[in-house]
């Protein structure tokens, strides 16, 4: 294998690493803040860790053709508002749902939109293939092992996280759109500062802030925002440069299955024999429904 791409795979799995954990992170930062300061804040430091790279003359990539040229220039500005719109509803749904579930069972739930995406295309004519089809079907019935209780109602918690899984569907499909037009690290800071602003606006309607929970919470934000959103965000756009597309998408794919694995090590969340073959089918989908679609 070529080491450049080797390298890229491996800055892949770090990121899957990352967000995997951060699962835990999100978690634990709760019991002193509420979902929508924890999210406010973690993502103003991530647009603060991307600051430097917005206003550095050198960008962080070269531009793919097309990139900021014959673009109305307000397209960065109201692409970027609408993309951190929905990362601010998503980010909201996830952190919310958390609070009522496993950061293994979300992390899995979150994981489905990546076959979300491909049935969404629908609507624009793209077909999913045979893969996208198999995939989801996997994915359901996987869901249903995993979330769906006795009385066939789906646990609280999961809901919102499976609604938020929608919403980062939608997310996607909204940065395609994007990408191939602006810069994505102007892009992505615009984004995280509008989810930012949102987030803490909310929360000054919605929870109390106080310092001492700020200072009980600081570990966690920490993660969650400097490493979750910032550096992790930066290594994938570095890794992606030089890794295959398939490379990318197996590997991110993992960042489910660090989630559970996280949760296991670090707050002792176990999963039963049900549970476990629910997350194994669930990830034969995501990976059928990318490697196949």
């Amino acid at each position: 294998m070529e080491r450049r791409v080797l390298k890229a795979d491996w800055l892949l799995l770090l990121t899957a690493v990352i967000w995997g954990s951060a699962f835990v992170a999100q978690r634990v930062g709760m019991d002193h803040v509420g979902p929508f300061t924890f999210n406010g804040v973690r993502f103003t430091l991530g647009a603060l860790v991307l600051l430097p790279l917005v206003v550095r003359r050198k960008p962080l990539a070269p531009p793919e053709p097309g990139q900021d040229r014959g673009v109305p220039g307000g397209i960065l500005l109201w692409g970027g508002i609408l993309a951190g719109v929905v990362l601010f509803t998503a980010a909201a749904l996830q952190q919310v749902g958390l609070v009522y579930t496993t950061a293994g069972k979300a992390g899995f739930i979150t994981g489905l939109y990546v076959i979300i995406v491909p049935l969404l295309g629908l609507i624009w004519g793209f077909r999913p293939g045979w893969g996208g089809w198999a995939g989801a079907c996997m994915a359901v019935l996987g869901l249903y092992l995993l979330s769906v209780t006795e009385d066939f109602t789906l646990a609280p918690g999961d809901f919102l996280e499976l609604l938020g899984a929608f919403f980062w569907a939608v997310h996607v499909l909204i940065l395609g759109w994007l990408s191939p037009k602006v810069r994505r690290v102007r892009l992505a800071f615009i984004q995280f500062s509008v989810c930012a602003f949102l987030s803490l606006a909310t929360a000054g309607f919605l929870e109390p802030i106080t310092a001492e929970g700020l200072r009980l919470a600081a570990v966690p934000i920490l993660y969650g925002g400097l490493l979750s959103v910032g550096v992790a965000y930066t290594l994938q756009v570095v890794a992606q440069r030089h890794a295959p597309p398939v490379h990318a998408a197996v590997i991110l794919s993992l960042e489910a299955v660090f989630a559970a694995v996280a949760g296991w090590i670090l707050l002792g969340e176990v999963l039963d024999l049900r549970d476990i073959v629910g997350c194994g089918l669930m990830l034969a989908g995501m990976l059928t429904a990318q490697l196949w679609s």
